[in-house]
């Protein structure tokens, strides 16, 4: 019976660990969250994994935000006709501490268009991932800025704000490519 109690526990610690633990190794800024009133819409957080930066989008039930190729997935479809309206795509800069070294990745976005009224868009609800190759450009630590919009069916939040990051020394990555889009 002790033993069945010990193997639980362990069970249950090494899950706690690994569903707690963040999504890549590392360490990842504060939480920075995005509030509608009271009502948390969006949070984010940030790290530099390696030769990546990794940046973690996690939305409340009810609300998303938009590919950070929104824009340019909507005129493709479009093909030379105009929009009747285009969500806010997610912008992201890059500022002290960090240059781009490569393309942006992004989770796959939730394709929610309606071609019939010219309204084309792709939005991101639960978690979701942006990376893409930096260089250090300086000391101290690392900073972006995170534009866009979060959206629920009723309403939605305009976002800017500024994730500060350390830079822990880590050399090494596990960011997986595979398992994201290449931005357009």
């Amino acid at each position: 019976m002790m033993r069945s109690k010990a193997a639980v526990r362990r069970l249950l610690f090494l899950f706690l660990v690994l569903y707690h633990g963040p999504a890549y190794g590392g360490e990842w800024s504060q939480v920075v969250e995005v509030r509608h009133d009271v009502q948390k819409c969006v949070s984010y957080r940030a790290r530099v994994s390696g030769e990546f930066l990794v940046i973690e989008a996690t939305h409340e039930p009810g609300w998303h935000t938009y590919a950070m190729d929104n824009k340019q997935r909507a005129q493709e479809k479009l093909a030379g006709k105009k929009a009747l309206s285009i969500d806010r795509p997610t912008e992201i800069e890059l500022r002290q501490g960090l240059q781009l070294a490569g393309p942006w990745y992004q989770s796959l976005p939730k394709d929610l268009s309606n071609p019939e009224l010219r309204s084309y868009t792709w939005r991101f609800e639960g978690q979701a991932l942006f990376v893409t190759k930096v260089k250090r450009a300086g000391p101290g630590p690392g900073a972006i800025t995170i534009r866009g919009q979060a959206c629920s069916e009723a309403t939605c939040k305009n976002i800017e704000l500024e994730v500060s990051m350390p830079f822990t020394g880590d050399n090494g990555s596990d960011i997986d490519l595979k398992r994201l889009i290449q931005v357009r």
